[in-house]
């Protein structure tokens, strides 16, 4: 009969099997300082990677606008202020200044707090991660700082059920949305969703008003919706100016207009994407930079 094993046997089958735990459990994921920038990513590891410089323009600049900006920058000034504020949905036409208007709004208010106050953060989360939505938000829960989380260019498809987590973090769950987030979003889409995929929807339910419902209010979760529309020549007109007395760009007013003419019309668009591109354009030939 063999004998029973001692413990010092048993250790170095114990020391395997600890260290193969070890090996098979993720890493732990490394606290960030959230006061080492204004500005975050929240990447695919489930970490907040600090943006020590963020891609933006001053919101003085955007053009165009002016209804959306007024309207954004109040609702986050009330937001940082620890006031009720609403979760905004900024939809409509291509290039006409959504991303940048969320980018502006956030050093704008920044910019203008009171002395002592602490900075406002923003963190991007990109759509293929909006599944970790809920996570982010339970990290920033207990955070001193306010938060903006920002998805920029936010749209379902068929067959894409994530859009469940985005409703989810909206509503809070049972513990309710942190009182120091607010989710902004922006889309091409007033619902989120390809209006081919709320038509089949609708034809291949077994109930299609709560088929499409269920989808639909997605878009309900915002309690601020602003549109953006193609804007007409004299606003493209009035945007190109902005950047070109912005930038100090040395050219005759009317050659300027004529160009920048050539220029949408070049690209079938005016917006202000277009414009920006063509004062980029313009300050290469002049052998001018732009400062940010």
């Amino acid at each position: 009969m063999a004998a029973e094993p001692t413990p010092a046997d048993l250790l170095p089958l114990l020391e395997r099997i600890a260290a193969a735990l070890e090996r098979a459990a993720p890493p732990a994921v490394p606290k960030v300082d959230t006061s080492a920038a204004d500005a975050f990513l929240w990447g695919p590891e489930r970490r907040l990677i600090p943006v020590p410089r963020v891609n933006r323009v001053e919101i003085g600049i955007l053009t165009g606008i002016d209804r959306a900006r007024d309207t954004l920058v109040e609702n986050t000034k009330r937001f940082a202020r620890g006031l009720p504020a609403n979760n905004a949905l900024l939809w409509g036409a291509r290039g006409m200044g959504k991303s940048s208007l969320v980018k502006a709004a956030h050093a704008e208010i920044n910019a203008r707090r009171p002395e002592g106050a602490l900075p406002m953060k923003l963190v991007e989360i990109h759509r293929e991660d909006i599944e970790a939505l809920p996570e982010l938000m339970s990290l920033l829960r207990n955070d001193p700082h306010r938060w903006l989380v920002f998805c920029d260019d936010l749209s379902f498809d068929a067959d894409d059920t994530s859009y469940k987590s985005l409703k989810t973090a909206l509503d809070g769950g049972i513990e309710g949305r942190p009182g120091n987030v607010l989710f902004y979003a922006t889309s091409n889409r007033r619902h989120l969703l390809a209006r081919e995929m709320v038509e089949n929807e609708r034809s291949t339910a077994i109930n299609p008003g709560e088929a499409v419902e269920e989808k639909v209010s997605l878009s309900d979760r915002f309690g601020l919706w602003l549109g953006f529309h193609k804007c007409s020549q004299d606003e493209y007109l009035a945007m190109i100016s902005a950047y070109v007395e912005r930038y100090g760009l040395t050219m005759a007013p009317d050659r300027v207009r004529a160009e920048a003419l050539e220029w949408a019309t070049t690209r079938g668009s005016r917006s202000g994407r277009t414009a920006f591109q063509f004062i980029q354009d313009l300050a290469g030939r002049l052998g001018q930079r732009l400062d940010g």
